[in-house]
This record gives C-alpha cells, structure tokens and sequence, in this order.
C-alpha cells in the first residue's frame, strides 16, 4: 500500500536513498541540493539506514570517494548542483570509463557566470557528453520515482554506467508537494541487493580498475561505453514496466501530452513540462490542437522513438534550459532535429532557449511559442530558428 506524503523533492530523493540502503554516501554541500546529504546524514546518525556517510572536502572529493567505493564493490552514491558538478568535471568521466554503477542526485542551478543560484539546466547539459544516463524529473514524484528505479538501470549487467536523476533547483528540490511514496519493504525488494561481479576487494581476482589506456585500446572502451548506453534503453523499459507493476505509475522514454492528432508539438524536459500541459489544455479548449513530449532519459537520447512521435505534426518547437554558445540551436535542440532528419521528416523547426538562472516560466510564455508555431505554419516559413523566450527589451 502506497504511503501519502507531502514531501520536498530534496526530501523525496534523501527517503528514496533511506529505502534503498547504500553502502556509502560520500558528499559535500552546495546550494540547492545541500539537504539531500543533511536529511541523509540524520538517517545515518538516527540508525535508519546501515550505509557509511563520507563527509568530505570537495565535490571533487565526493565523487572520487563515491568512485572508490563502488570500485571496491559498494553501492555507492551523492548528490550536488551546478558549480559543484562542473568541480567533479574530471572524475565523470572516470565513473563512466571505469563503468561504474554509481548514483548521483542531481539538483540544477545555473552555472556560473554570472553567479547566480537558482534553476536551469547547464550543470546537466555540460555532463551530456560524458557518458552517464541522464533522467530527467517533472515534479517531486518523478523525483522519488526516477531514484528508486536508478540502481535498477545502472547495474544490470549489460549497462553497469553511472546515473544521474535530475530535478530542477527550488521549484522542486524546495518546493513541497503530496507524493506516493512505496513501503519501505517494498523498495528494498524492488532494488535487491548488489552483488557486483567484478571490484577491488575481491581477493580472488586481482584487479586494476582505471588503469592508463594506450592508443590501442581508448577507442574500444568509448565504444564499449556506447554500447552499455544503448542497453540501457531495453533496461530502463523492463525496469519501469516492473516499477509499474509496483506503484501503478508508467514510465518511459519521454511521455507523450495530448499527441494523437497535434498539429503543433513542444519538446521540453524538466519542471516547466508541467506548464506546458497547462498551456496545452487552454490552447485544446479553442480548438488548437496543440501537444507536448517531456523528454524523460536524456541520455542515451531515444532518437528514432521521439521522430515517431513527432511524424505527423507540423511545426516543432524544441525548448532548451541552456545556452551551448554555437549560435546555431541548444543541446536538446540539436538532438531532436538529428532526430527529425534521420527519419526524414521534414516539419518546421524552431528551438527556443528559454528559463535561464531562474527567469519565469508561465503559462503564457508558454503558449506564446504555439502561437509562434501556428504562425509558422500559416507563413509556411520560419524565419529566425534560434530565439529566446521572454527576454527583456
């Protein structure tokens, strides 16, 4: 039976990490995902979980402590955001390289400058590229939800890759909603135990994990990576199809809002989702026939499941919470219209970079882009195809 609460996303990914145990936590504050190892720290304290908290000096710290742990055969886990991610910079790509089935909850905040502590997604859009999974979360429940299915993903023995579960800085990790949170049984059953197949620590099979690669071999293991990423989309399918059995919530890809017959499609991730369903509703109730794909896993990116979902529709609108400085589109941007050109299909584009160190995202900044789109597709041109949302001036 299903617990109700009312819950933090902070909150809500701290209790999933109470209910599945972890061996060790190792993390360092940073603002706004500085409760998550607080609340952690009090289980420990108060006995509520048997895992070993890792006070250390450093995100940089953090991450290469959680990298030793799960090197030496331990579920291992932290938490950051922002500037303290960019400080890990270096040791992301060791976890992925060294193919370690770590978790990171991680809080987005705009990363400097200038400074500034409230939400976008460039802490997650610079990691992209390192080889991590990527989930993505619209409120505290896909928060808690996406948590309790990460260990799942990341350590079956086709993917064994960190992950990265994402909620966006204030607007959930502090703001409280109800929830449905599972028994705590019920969680522990549901992730099981780690019995890793190979770590340091097993005296019968010496080891060396992150050893210096010469030429010969780099490509290899990139493309090894690669291809753990591409299991893991089969995995994260079956692991949400068991997540469903357990809590009645459906999980996939990305989830598609009111796209049967729409005209006019919004791509976007994260809270301002929500929004945009709002946005949605209103334009369906005068008759638009208007929809909206939440990219859930971001990475590895479900190319040629989001260009079917997008076959039919005439103008796209692709919404990036990040500047990639290139002039030319955003990160998810650039993957949704890869997405649309090999699968060669030819609706209008335009990408739009909106939300950035917390700028306002309302129903009406929102609906704006449809009428953005429905005048695209009445011109039948595009004009600008890189713009800003709400800008000043």
């Amino acid at each position: 039976m299903s617990i109700r609460e009312r819950l933090s996303g902070n909150e809500a990914i701290a209790t999933a990490m109470r209910q599945i145990n972890p061996d060790v936590v190792a993390a360092f504050p940073i603002t706004p995902s500085t409760e998550i190892p607080q609340y952690f720290s009090s289980y420990v304290a108060n006995d509520k979980v048997d895992s070993v908290f890792v006070p250390v000096e450093s995100e940089h710290s953090a991450m290469s402590a959680t990298i030793g742990a799960s090197a030496a055969g331990a579920r291992a886990m932290t938490a950051t955001s922002s500037c303290g991610l960019a400080y890990m910079w270096e040791m992301l790509y060791v976890a992925a390289s060294d193919r370690l089935p770590l978790a990171l909850a991680l809080v987005n905040r705009a990363l400097s400058g200038p400074i500034n502590i409230n939400c976008d997604h460039s802490d997650a859009m610079g990691a992209r590229d390192a080889g991590w999974i990527q989930l993505f979360s619209e409120n505290n429940q896909e928060a808690y939800d996406n948590m309790v299915m990460a260990f799942r993903i990341s350590e079956h023995p086709d993917v064994r890759l960190p992950i990265m579960v994402c909620q966006d800085g204030f607007i959930i990790s502090h703001g409280v909603e109800n929830i449905e949170l599972l028994e705590d049984d019920v969680v522990k059953n549901f992730v099981g135990e780690y019995r890793p197949e190979h770590y340091l620590l097993n005296a019968s099979e010496p080891l060396a994990i992150g050893p210096y690669a010469n030429p010969p071999y780099v490509m290899e293991a990139k493309r090894a990576n690669l291809q753990a990423l591409e299991n893991s989309k089969k995995v994260m399918l079956d692991v949400a199809a068991d997540f469903e059995r357990i809590s009645g919530r459906k999980y996939s890809f990305f989830e598609s809002y009111r796209m049967e017959d729409a005209d006019y499609a919004m791509v976007i991730m994260g809270s301002a989702a929500g929004t945009g369903k709002d946005a949605v509703d209103a334009l369906r109730s005068m008759g638009i026939r208007a929809g909206l794909i939440k990219v859930r896993m971001f990475r590895p990116f479900p190319a040629s499941q989001i260009a079917e979902a997008l076959k039919n529709v005439k103008v796209v609108a692709c919404m990036d919470r990040t500047e990639s400085f290139n002039t030319v589109t955003g990160p998810l941007g650039a993957d949704v219209r890869c997405a649309l050109y090999d699968a060669g299909i030819h609706a209008k584009f335009v990408n739009y970079v909106y939300g950035l160190g917390g700028r306002d995202v309302t129903v009406a900044s929102l609906t704006s882009v449809y009428e953005d789109m429905m005048k695209i597709a009445a011109d039948g041109t595009v004009g600008q195809t890189y713009r800003y949302l709400s800008l000043k001036g």
